[in-house]
């Protein structure tokens, strides 16, 4: 599987953006998959996940009620829209996958096969 995610930008605080992650393979529709992110200087943190058939979402604390994760795996592409930014969100965001097989929510970096390249997400005060 090959990730690649776009959508990232600048916004002002309280603003939203849509992140996109779009996938090629064959064990997309069948792998749990995850949003991470990492700040300058920080780990990498996991933001959500969800499941390999979109039943099972999962979301880090700082994140919930302003998230939403979700996928079409009709067009292999997972999203992140992110509503209510703060600059506490600007980070690298990193698409990720795990190798299939019905996967639950990917929400440790561990666990992960296939990383997407990066999209940056700079939120201003």
């Amino acid at each position: 599987v090959q990730l690649q995610a776009s959508g990232g930008g600048l916004v002002q605080a309280g603003g939203s953006l849509r992140l996109s992650c779009a996938a090629s393979g064959r064990t997309f529709s069948s792998s749990g998959l995850g949003w991470f992110r990492q700040a300058p200087g920080k780990e990498r943190e996991f933001v959500a996940g969800i499941s390999w058939n979109g039943g099972v979402t999962d979301y880090a604390d700082s994140v919930k009620g302003r998230f939403t994760i979700s996928r079409d795996n009709a067009r292999n592409t997972m999203y992140l829209q992110m509503d209510s930014l703060k600059p506490e969100d600007t980070s690298v965001y990193y698409c990720a996958a795990d190798g299939g097989g019905e996967g639950p929510p990917v929400i440790a970096a561990v666990r992960a096969l296939y990383w997407g390249q990066g999209t940056l997400v700079t939120v201003s005060s």
